[in-house]
């Protein structure tokens, strides 16, 4: 699978609930309305909470880049599914027709988008765990870019060979149901997204998604104060935390083939 993974950031001037109004109630099912001409396996919007635990988490590593507004994510079966349907008439007229509504509530050029794939590196059983917003539970989103002077894929192959497996060891201690390492791949594709929306950040390196009971944030105990240090420590070996973010987040489903 391929997946889309594209940070928002609100239109100057929009209020965040208009914002959270409008990407929840007419863009979604825009999107959803759409899905098939587009060959969309699924797509969950995933929604940033106002916590304090998000500046606890950059001050943790010496301040990060502020948190965006949401997350649009889009799952394909394959690059030729997604390229497919795309470059067809229907789904060109689709595309434009998403970016169209896009830029009435998103800051597109302030907004990066990319191609991912997944590596899971927790799963609990079965796998489809989702932190919806009547659930106990809450996904931490970290989109990250790796060190100035390292290797692109040498710290990439740290991440998912070295940082992977400190966390899986201690994802108990850590209160950790699940935790997926999300890879850039080149692609493409990202420059047509990116010049039909004007794209000017540049994409990140990737991103992890790790899924908490929230009964599990603040509570304190020593293995999971270790933990976290540890994890951090190691964080810093390979990314840039100034160059990189974090929060907290619900997920809203709206198409779900998988």
């Amino acid at each position: 699978m391929i997946r889309i993974v594209y940070l928002l950031r609100r239109k100057p001037g929009l209020d965040k609930a208009a914002y959270t109004d409008y990407w929840l109630n007419e863009h979604g099912p825009l999107v959803a309305s759409v899905a098939s001409k587009l060959n969309m396996l699924r797509y969950v919007q995933v929604h940033t909470l106002d916590d304090p635990a998000n500046d606890a988490m950059s001050k943790a590593r010496g301040g990060m880049e502020p948190v965006y507004d949401g997350v649009a994510e889009v799952w394909f079966e394959t690059e030729e599914a997604m390229v497919e349907a795309m470059q067809s008439e229907a789904g060109s007229k689709a595309g434009a027709l998403l970016v169209e509504d896009e830029a009435k509530f998103i800051d597109l050029p302030n907004s990066p988008i990319w191609l991912t794939h997944d590596y899971p590196q927790v799963n609990p059983t079965p796998e489809n765990l989702v932190a919806t917003p009547r659930s106990g539970l809450v996904k931490l989103y970290f989109p990250l870019r790796m060190r100035k002077e390292l290797d692109i894929q040498q710290a990439k192959t740290y991440w998912y060979s070295n940082h992977g497996p400190i966390i899986r060891r201690q994802a108990a201690a850590s209160g950790i149901q699940r935790y997926i390492q999300v890879h850039r791949v080149e692609h493409e594709l990202e420059t047509a997204l990116r010049e039909a929306r004007g794209t000017q950040v540049p994409a990140y390196d990737g991103h992890a998604e790790l899924w908490f009971d929230r009964s599990v944030l603040g509570v304190s105990t020593p293995e999971r104060v270790e933990a976290n240090q540890r994890a951090i420590e190691d964080e810093a070996k390979f990314i840039d935390f100034q160059r990189s973010t974090m929060w907290l987040a619900k997920e809203h489903v709206f198409v779900d083939h998988m």
